[in-house]
């Protein structure tokens, strides 16, 4: 049963992951959220708190499902959660951004969601899934038209504000 929880909590990370994106990040927490958007300056950037803040909040849910009774079942739910954060990081983090070291290896899978989230940070709006992330139709039409480098060059320095 554990392990159904743990998963389940995994699944749900990534809708919850998308709201968090847009309607948090893009919205009021886009103070943080624009450092990620620029060309980064350092290894650290303002963005690199929000998964401090998360993981102080699944923090908290592992030391009540520890020592609360009858609260046992949101070590699970914490376990999904941190699994979750550990593979958005590899794929966000290490493989799209290049922060980790991760070798030279392209799989095609991870390449289709780095062109995805090149999309996000060209156009300034969807797609704000991660792992999953949904690609509109209009929207890569637009990038097509285009002729969008940003769906297999870098990020670039300056996102424009129209979404």
């Amino acid at each position: 049963m554990e392990f159904l929880i743990a998963l389940v909590a995994f699944v749900a990370m990534e809708p919850i992951t998308y709201a968090v994106h847009r309607w948090v990040m893009h919205g009021p927490g886009w103070g943080w959220h624009r450092s990620h958007h620029r060309r980064r300056t350092g290894w650290l950037e303002r963005n690199d708190w929000y998964p401090v803040v998360f993981a102080l909040g699944v923090g908290g849910l592992l030391v009540v499902g520890f020592n609360v009774s009858g609260w046992g079942w949101l070590v699970p739910v914490g376990i999904g959660v941190t699994a979750y954060g550990a593979v958005y990081a590899a794929v966000h983090d290490g493989f799209i951004h290049r922060r980790l070291p991760l070798g030279r290896r392209r799989p095609r899978a991870l390449v289709a969601l780095e062109d995805a989230h090149r999309m996000h940070h060209r156009f300034n709006g969807e797609p704000y899934g991660m792992l999953v992330p949904v690609v509109p139709a209009t929207l890569r039409a637009r990038a097509e038209r285009a002729g969008d480098q940003s769906v297999s060059g870098s990020v670039p320095s300056q996102v424009p504000t129209e979404a």
